[in-house]
């Protein structure tokens, strides 16, 4: 998955298929066809998540989701167990590489069930250690968004994946807000979660247009992750927030292109740029001089192209006498003076 050039581009289906399989299918596809390198789908149901109850404290009061209570909106929203078999099968059939976030032991056996190779971690579970060993249990690639946490409950959840022997993971910094502002994210996150943590990082990202994105490949994200939806029209449920066709299409060229431009740490040369270095300035004779004669700052400009003396050897040779005659113009060489 990371045999690529650039972050990975993480295609999230979410609940956009509006509850039918066969519009899951079609969006998998068409983030697939338009650039995504992986999907994702998130495995729940209702009950993997809260319970029926009209308490207050499971009344969404605000936000894009405002008026539902939990229980109703992860019930609209849900891609139940019982589509994992045909959507892993399509997802084979079509060669796209799709992985999943469950969200109770149930899902996780469900997608073990259809093999799926790699696990997910959303932010607002990140605290469900449970939930996280089982994923880790699989020793399978884990890939975990940290929106929400603390560093104690990141170090935590770390402690937990590499505890049970797996290595491959991936920290998704993460602004959880739906949709996030682009002001609000920290991305010195990334560089910091490298460092600490020595895994591969990237960004979950809910906010619209990729400016974020790309930032976020300047600073050496591995992996980026974003809503899809073909038409915001749609009126899903995650749409408002979600990339359409275009948005991904533009993703993918956008990281591609920042980078292919970070290249390597320090200072390096092309090979364009050793043959442009003939068009910079150096030192030629202006006015003729005779053998025998001192050279003088009379004598010389500093002048394009840069076949003459470098600029920072003028010193050392002003002062100095002509070898022989020389005719002006002419690209002098320190060689030539005494």
């Amino acid at each position: 998955m990371y045999n690529k050039l650039g972050p990975v581009i993480v295609a999230e289906i979410s609940g956009n298929h509006k509850g039918s399989l066969e519009r899951a299918m079609e969006l998998i596809l068409l983030a697939h066809k338009n650039g995504a390198d992986a999907i994702k789908i998130q495995t729940y149901t209702e009950d993997s998540l809260t319970i029926d109850c009209d308490l207050d404290e499971f009344q969404i009061k605000s936000g894009l989701w405002k008026g539902y209570n939990l229980y109703n909106l992860y019930k609209e929203a849900k891609t139940p167990t019982e589509w994992m078999k045909p959507l892993y099968d399509f997802a084979k059939k079509e060669g796209i590489l799709l992985f999943s976030t469950p969200f109770s032991k149930k899902d996780v056996d469900a997608l073990e069930a259809v093999d799926n190779p790699i696990y997910k971690i959303a932010s607002f579970e990140v605290n469900d250690v449970k939930l996280i060993e089982e994923c880790a249990k699989t020793k399978k690639p884990i890939v975990m968004s940290t929106g929400l946490a603390t560093l104690e409950e990141i170090d935590r959840a770390v402690n937990i994946i590499k505890k049970y022997g797996n290595g491959d993971l991936t920290l998704l910094h993460c602004e959880s807000k739906y949709p996030a502002d682009p002001k609000e994210f920290n991305l010195n996150t990334i560089p910091f979660f490298k460092q600490r943590y020595g895994c591969r990082v990237g960004l979950s990202n809910h906010a619209l247009g990729d400016v974020i994105d790309i930032a976020a490949t300047a600073m050496g994200a591995d992996m980026i992750e974003k809503h899809f939806v073909d038409d915001r029209a749609t009126n899903s449920v995650d749409s408002a927030f979600s990339m359409n066709i275009e948005e991904l299409r533009q993703l993918v060229a956008d990281t591609s292109t920042v980078a292919m431009s970070l290249g390597s740490l320090g200072v390096r040369l092309t090979k364009d740029d050793e043959k442009n270095r003939d068009g910079r300035r150096s030192y030629y004779l202006v006015k003729d001089i005779k053998k025998g004669e001192a050279l003088t700052f009379s004598h010389i400009k500093c002048i394009r192209p840069a076949l003459g003396l470098e600029p920072y050897k003028v010193d050392a040779v002003v002062g100095k006498k002509a070898k022989e005659d020389i005719k002006a113009p002419f690209a002098i060489k320190d060689t030539m003076f005494e």
